[in-house]
């Protein structure tokens, strides 16, 4: 097959790498991310990306993924690799057909990888004729990846090659194997788990984690997907195509509510200790619209929860604490005023009146407006608020009473076999849609503060994720199709020269994969995406 292979930036990178601490991985022409073997002019702007960066790891992670799928395309021939979801510092992969995989396998798929690193392979690039991918997908069986080529506009697409395999990853791959040593894969039956260096600390493989609350809700995910019959963006597609989606929007809406009704009636069967319900998650994971519909599911069990938000428990803005950089820090749990929030809490339990604050953020100061609350036997009580997870939020509360849900959209879907549909991307595209619809945000605003909004969810949330005594997955499988008209022509806005593109840009090709679901009629008007879409039952 005749490849057209392309390093013209190879060399200029060679030269950087010298000067530069830590690996490049990938780069950036006119604000848009590409991998060191495309071609450029003289007139290109061109920025070199690290691991220091979330796109360089991404492309470092992609690459070792890559040449593990060639170590098993080699030993394993008959194995087909299915990249799963992000858990326990790494990412949990499967072999086709499951359930024969061992930790010899596993081994030896380690050391055929190590073999390639010692060997210093070159990972090519090849630009095809559309029409030829699609027929080299079909020929290896990779239906999925075959047919969602087949609906792409372009007439070229970029493959990498290495060791006698071609793949199709959606983003940038390092260019020779000897790059690729900093990574270690674990036997997690019934597959395995590849870990590679992380952010904070881009020349280490991290440690092994234990995330076993979050492998359960992820592996729940799973078996929605295999009941949806849509494991992959083409079977959405062909929902779409063959006017099923009302359907399978339904099925969706119905998982989520029979989810909510189990967490419900285990709060109902414990009503006499379960008295304080703490509901937290990242940004943009519906935990608003999920706090009403388990309130709606308690009220059918003729229980009442009292609703409190954290948000007015706010320290008086000159006692809020700040930033490195001199910024208020309001994301910051020492930014609460948690003896107050405390004695308020144990007061309330104790079955005592308690007159609640209301923060005004226009002054940034507490008022007192005589909002007393006492609760009823057996009310419980609902807070909601990024510090749920975290004990420190509620110390002088006994533990036996609390009850802690973690939300998050962990997306079911996934692009093919090989790319999975990280759930940032779901997350970021929703709370831009919301942010427009309800704040009259743009996009560029947006994606300008999701940094320090992922940096504040590692510091807050992620940590305290395993806390949680059940998790909820707000993802919704047939969510994208609906986003897409709105997201699009939001992320269409942001111009070329301006650093954002790149995200935008991505996020657009992203969402090209999908056909759109043009009638939102079916939606129900209590559906978490309704939260970010508009016409909810709850605002």
């Amino acid at each position: 097959m005749d490849c057209q292979i392309k390093y013209s930036l190879l060399d200029t990178v060679l030269k950087e790498q010298k000067n530069h601490k830590n690996l490049i991985t990938a780069v950036k022409i006119n604000n848009v991310l590409r991998d060191v073997q495309t071609q450029v002019t003289p007139e290109d702007k061109v920025e070199f990306i690290d691991m220091t960066t979330e796109d360089g790891v991404q492309a470092y992670q992609r690459s070792i993924l890559f040449i593990m799928m060639a170590a098993v395309n080699i030993l394993y021939p008959d194995k087909e690799v299915v990249v799963e979801h992000s858990v326990n510092n790494g990412i949990y992969c499967e072999l086709l057909p499951k359930g024969d995989l061992t930790l010899e396998m596993v081994g030896k798929i380690q050391e055929k990888m190590f073999e390639f690193v010692s060997k210093a392979k070159d990972i090519k690039k090849c630009i095809l004729p559309r029409e030829d991918a699609v027929a080299l997908f079909r020929e290896s069986q990779q239906i999925a990846k075959s047919k969602l080529l087949e609906s792409l506009k372009q007439d070229y697409v970029s493959l990498y090659y290495c060791a006698g395999y071609y793949d199709y990853l959606y983003g940038p791959m390092l260019y020779n194997t000897s790059l690729l040593d900093k990574f270690a894969i674990d036997f997690y039956e019934p597959g395995l788990i590849v870990r590679t260096p992380l952010i904070s600390n881009p020349n280490v493989i991290p440690p092994k984690m234990k995330q076993k609350k979050l492998s359960i809700i992820l592996s729940e995910a799973d078996r929605w997907s295999y009941i949806l019959k849509c494991n992959y963006v083409t079977n959405l597609n062909e929902y779409i195509h063959s006017n099923k989606i009302s359907e399978l929007i339904r099925i969706s809406e119905a998982l989520h509510e029979k989810k909510i009704a189990q967490i419900a009636d285990h709060i109902v069967e414990s009503i006499e200790d379960l008295r304080l319900i703490l509901i937290a998650g990242p940004s943009s994971s519906g935990k608003t619209t999920f706090a009403q519909r388990l309130r709606i599911q308690l009220l059918v069990n003729g229980i009442n929860p009292l609703s409190i938000s954290l948000d007015d428990y706010f320290l008086d803005r000159d006692k809020t604490p700040k930033t490195p950089e001199g910024q208020y820090d309001f994301e910051s749990i020492n930014a609460l005023d948690l003896p107050l929030f405390n004695k308020h809490m144990m007061a309330l339990l104790k079955g005592e009146s308690v007159e609640l604050p209301v923060y005004n953020f226009t002054t940034g100061y507490r008022e007192w407006k005589n909002h007393v609350v006492k609760l009823e036997p057996n009310q419980p009580i609902i807070i909601e608020g990024i510090h749920g997870l975290n004990d420190e939020l509620t110390r002088d509360i006994p533990s036996h009473v609390k009850y802690k849900i973690y939300v998050s959209a962990l997306t079911q879907l996934a692009i093919d076999a090989h790319n999975r549909i990280p759930t940032t991307a779901a997350r970021i595209i929703r709370r831009i849609v919301r942010d427009n619809q309800f704040r009259g945000a743009h996009a560029l605003k947006t994606i300008k503060q999701w940094p320090d909004v992922r940096k504040g969810e590692d510091k807050n949330i992620f940590p305290f994720q395993e806390n949680a005594d059940v998790m909820f997955n707000s993802a919704l499988i047939y969510e994208l199709g609906i986003l897409k008209k709105y997201a699009k022509p939001l992320l269409e806005k942001i111009t070329p020269d301006l650093p954002e593109y790149n995200i935008s840009k991505r996020l657009i090709d992203f969402l090209d994969y999908f056909e759109d679901i043009s009638n939102d009629d079916d939606v129900p008007n209590n559906s978490i995406l309704r939260e970010f879409i508009g016409k909810s039952c709850f605002f």
